[in-house]
């Protein structure tokens, strides 16, 4: 078990996305997104491997979860700058984690 402090160090905020890119050089299938976090936080890019459940233009004005304060990522020849949250479904395909109604843009999650 952790304490809940080490729980509360994982900053955890919504965006929307708003652009989806191919990623073909990613060693799983995946997509570039360029997610709006607001003002407080901007505009940062994820790589994601949800291209099981998702077509790009299904993805673009999703709100989605991430984490926002881990440490950028090399993913080949990309940066990712946050980590998109998701759950697999049964056979291992990803399934974004999201709000079911529209939230201020960089809200953080408690």
């Amino acid at each position: 078990m952790i304490p809940f402090e080490d729980f509360e160090k994982v900053d955890i905020r919504v965006g929307k996305i708003i652009k989806v890119e191919d990623f073909p050089e990613a060693r799983k299938p995946a997509y570039k997104l360029t997610i709006d976090f607001g003002s407080e936080i901007g505009t940062k890019r994820s790589s994601a491997q949800i291209t099981v459940h998702y077509k790009k233009e299904q993805l673009v004005g999703k709100l989605v979860l991430a984490v926002v304060n881990f440490s950028p990522r090399q993913i080949g020849p990309f940066i990712s700058e946050v980590l998109t949250l998701g759950l697999p479904d049964e056979s291992g395909g990803i399934v974004l984690i999201c709000p079911t109604i529209e939230v201020p843009l960089g809200g953080k999650m408690f």
